[in-house]
């Protein structure tokens, strides 16, 4: 086994931080992909097997009686017919549909943005800070945000051949630079 080390480097705002990865970090990022992937894929597939999931109520009680600082946003979602139904359709399909992207690695990184964009929901809905502001909601949203971030559907994943799928000549991500944000 090879204990070749990678460094990173990144630079935002000035500041520079800066580290070395060892080569095991690879099985690390897979078993972030596979467990997040996993987690939301059968949470959704639970909620669209009951074909009873509905967010009124939930929308409408649990923030205000959490004191979550956005509870009028979610009341507000809640008291709204056509919106309470997006989220009746969203939330188990999205589940299901960001869960199976993650776990094969398509189109990760587009997976990996709304898993984390609806665990910020879920943090904000959910507000329970009695053991300080970091909960399963914040750190699956960090989970997400890493599986983003370190391309991991390129490990073991559909994402690298997609990749360099030919379009006239020349691999997708050449010839669609932009797809970089969605795959990966």
């Amino acid at each position: 086994m090879s204990t070749q080390e990678t460094t990173l480097r990144s630079t935002v705002a000035g500041f520079t931080a800066e580290g070395k990865l060892h080569t095991l970090s690879v099985w690390f990022i897979l078993a972030l992909r596979l467990m997040i992937g996993l987690a939301f894929f059968q949470s959704g597939f639970d909620k669209v097997l009951s074909g009873s999931f509905s967010a009124a109520g939930y929308l409408q009680n649990a923030p205000p009686s959490n004191g979550s600082p956005v509870a009028g946003l979610f009341v507000a979602m809640g008291e709204t017919p056509w919106f309470v139904d997006f989220v009746n359709i969203a939330v188990p399909w999205g589940e299901l549909l960001i869960g199976l992207g993650v776990i094969f690695g398509a189109l990760t990184r587009l997976a990996a943005f709304w898993g984390a964009f609806m665990m910020l929901m879920f943090y904000l809905g959910n507000w329970e800070i009695s053991h300080g502001y970091i909960n399963g909601d914040f750190a699956y949203m960090l989970v997400f945000l890493s599986v983003a971030a370190f391309g991991a559907g390129r490990i073991l994943g559909l994402d690298s051949y997609i990749e360099q799928y030919d379009v006239g000549g020349e691999p997708l991500i050449q010839r669609y630079p932009w797809m970089r944000y969605f795959l990966g």
